[in-house]
């Protein structure tokens, strides 16, 4: 089946379809387009969002049955192989000759991306540990020393995850200010990215840096595509007070400041639509906490705009619309703007 065809045939399934990207859509059309027609069959719809605890069940018992068909002794094996390098070759040869992709999503309506990645969630042992011990962060602080931050690695040896190891050693290695950024701090990230960005631009187009060193203005802030390329950790360093994450959150925030030029992006029908792709989109990441949702990913569901726009956008919504959003969970607050919120935006529109 060609590209264009199957991304017709399952827009009939996923409204979202034309903001998926070809790769997916070639996965998809071969794991989950099969699938998709025969729960139409049945009168099934495909589903998005919160998985229900029959769903999660059903993922236990697909998991469970796999794992005594193969013989593989753990699910952690089954989902996390890359952990285990010496069975890594036995495990995916079996993988393969017992159809996991199709034996994984069994009696789910849901694509099988979504399925594989609650299932990790699921059975990961590296979920809810809690908080660190001082061992813990000693040893993290050893094993940043001798590898830098290749996270994956340290995750490995900390038996903890990626985001979980990298964040702690931002909020442990220095004394950090959690307030209000102060001129001072804010003067110092704007220099700092703007070193980066000028060495950047020298090394990739020397001719362009050249015009730039001739001009008294400063069109580098404008260029957008850079922000996502900077190295933070160093900026972090520049800066002094700030970890590599607030010092990212505030560079976005400026930057749409500086792009929008204190405009509002969107009016009118234009909003109105942006906040219910917005809604839509975060329903069906079936996010459980704000860390775990692809904000550069979500911009593209309420246009051409930074990832700050879209957090801003969110925050503005639960405020707004979500009563005691302060005592809900992330999830809770995304289920009450699909179930509530949503509705009225699209009687509106």
């Amino acid at each position: 089946m060609d590209l264009d065809t199957a991304r017709q045939e399952l827009e009939e399934f996923i409204p979202h379809v034309k903001n998926i990207s070809d790769s997916s859509i070639k996965k998809m059309a071969g794991r989950d387009l099969m699938r998709f027609k025969e729960f139409k069959k049945q009168g099934i719809a495909v589903k998005f969002g919160r998985f229900t605890q029959k769903e999660n069940k059903q993922i236990q018992k697909n998991v469970e049955e796999f794992l005594s068909l193969t013989g593989i002794d753990s699910a952690e094996k089954l989902l996390f192989t890359s952990r285990y390098p010496e069975d890594k070759d036995t495990i995916h040869r079996l993988k393969t000759e017992h159809h996991f992709c199709e034996k994984i999503s069994e009696g789910i309506p849901r694509p099988w991306r979504l399925i594989y990645y609650r299932a990790r969630k699921m059975f990961d042992p590296n979920n809810y540990k809690g908080r660190y011990t001082k061992e813990e962060k000693e040893k993290l602080k050893k094993y940043q020393a001798l590898h830098g931050n290749d996270w994956k690695k340290i995750s490995e040896l900390m038996s903890r995850s990626n985001l979980s190891v990298a964040m702690k050693f931002s909020e442990i290695k220095s004394a950090i200010n959690y307030g209000p950024w102060t001129k001072e701090e804010t003067q110092k990230l704007m220099s700092a990215v703007k070193e980066v960005m000028r060495r950047k631009l020298k090394t990739e187009n020397p001719s362009s840096f050249s015009s730039l060193e001739q001009s008294n203005t400063d069109p580098w802030i404008d260029r957008e595509k850079l922000y996502q390329q900077l190295p933070w950790t160093e900026i972090e360093t520049k800066v002094g007070s700030r970890y590599w994450r607030q010092c990212k959150q505030k560079w976005n925030s400026i930057l749409t400041s500086k792009l929008t030029k204190g405009q509002q992006l969107y009016r009118g029908t234009n909003g109105l639509q942006a906040k219910i792709n917005l809604i839509k989109r975060l329903y069906e990441t079936k996010a459980e906490d704000a860390s775990e949702v692809n904000w550069d990913e979500l911009s593209n569901a309420i246009g051409d705009v930074p990832r700050a726009y879209v957090q801003v956008k969110f925050y503005r919504l639960k405020v707004s619309s979500v009563p005691l959003w302060k005592r809900k969970t992330f999830s809770e607050i995304i289920d009450y703007l699909y179930e509530k919120k949503l509705p009225e935006l699209e009687e509106t529109l």
